[in-house]
This record gives structure tokens, sequence and C-alpha cells, in this order.
């Protein structure tokens, strides 16, 4: 009878650090409460106005007709970037999650995140980083890009871009 309370006792504590009742609500290796910065450095306040709130998102790979959406917002000064977009007729997607860490002028720091899933990349199956990156407005544009463009799974580049208001 112990050996079995003290399994399941040991069950209970295993499944609570994974995130269910009592753990943390992210999954170990995913941006959530242990990876969050202790609050987003801020270099520019207009930059910052400019970032939070709803934003067009988009991947080359899946449309730049139709575009998902990037959310960005503050909690007790820490920035959360959220976004997704999903293919209308079939199964590629990109979406990504993680906290900015610091926002410049002219770009933002990202530590979070990305998976993208196109058909004819990486036989179609999920690729994922996960890293501090940065998004940037280069020249004109009226976007952040990522500036690590070239994809992990295979030699190709990702133009992931979040759309100013």
């Amino acid at each position: 009878m112990k050996a079995t309370v003290g399994i399941i006792l040991g069950t209970i504590g295993i499944l609570t650090v994974l995130g269910y009742p009592g753990g943390p609500a992210t999954p170990p290796g995913q941006a959530g409460s242990a990876d969050r910065p202790q609050a987003t450095v801020i270099h520019d306040a207009a930059a910052k106005a400019m970032l939070l709130g709803s934003h067009k998102f988009s991947c080359q790979w899946i449309s730049w007709d139709y575009f998902g959406t990037a959310e960005v917002t503050e909690e007790n000064g820490v920035m959360r970037l959220k976004a997704n977009q999903r293919q209308s007729d079939g199964t590629d997607f990109v979406e990504l999650e993680g906290f900015i860490t610091e926002v410049h002028a002219l770009d933002f720091q990202f530590q979070g995140w990305i998976v993208t899933q196109i058909s004819h990349i990486n036989g179609g199956q999920p690729c994922r980083r996960e890293r501090t990156m940065t998004f940037r407005i280069s020249g004109r544009r009226k976007y952040w890009r990522l500036k690590e463009m070239d994809n992990p799974c295979e030699e190709v580049v990702d133009y992931i871009d979040i759309y100013f208001r």
C-alpha cells in the first residue's frame, strides 16, 4: 500500500511539473513563466507604442494575399508576442509565441519559438526554432521582418513579417 501511494504521489508531482493542475501553464521547453524575462527593456517609447496591439502577420510560403494575426500585449512590464497564419485550403502554417525582451527604434528582440509547417519543406513536417531572434524594419518597409531567415530544417529562406497597424 505504501509503495502504491508513493507511486501515485510521484506521478502527481511529475504531472504538476508538466503543467497539469498546480504546475506551470506552459510545458517545459516553451516560452513560459519560467523563461519570462524580468521586464522588457525599452530603448524607444514610440517603437513600443507601434508594437503594442494587433497586427497582420505573414510567411511567404503561405500567402501574401491573406494574412494571419499577431498580438503584442504587455503585463507587469513584460511584452508578449503571439502570432499565427494558416493556409486557407491546406495544412501549412506558421505560429510563434514568446516574449519581447528589448525594443529599439528599428528592431526588437524576441525570445521564444517559431514553428513552420510547409508542404514542400522538410517533408511537410513541422520545423521548430527556439532561441532569441530579431525582428527589424529595413528601408521603407512597413513591417518588421525576422532577421534569422534561414530555415533550420532545410536550405530555404523564410520571410516572416509582422506589419505595422
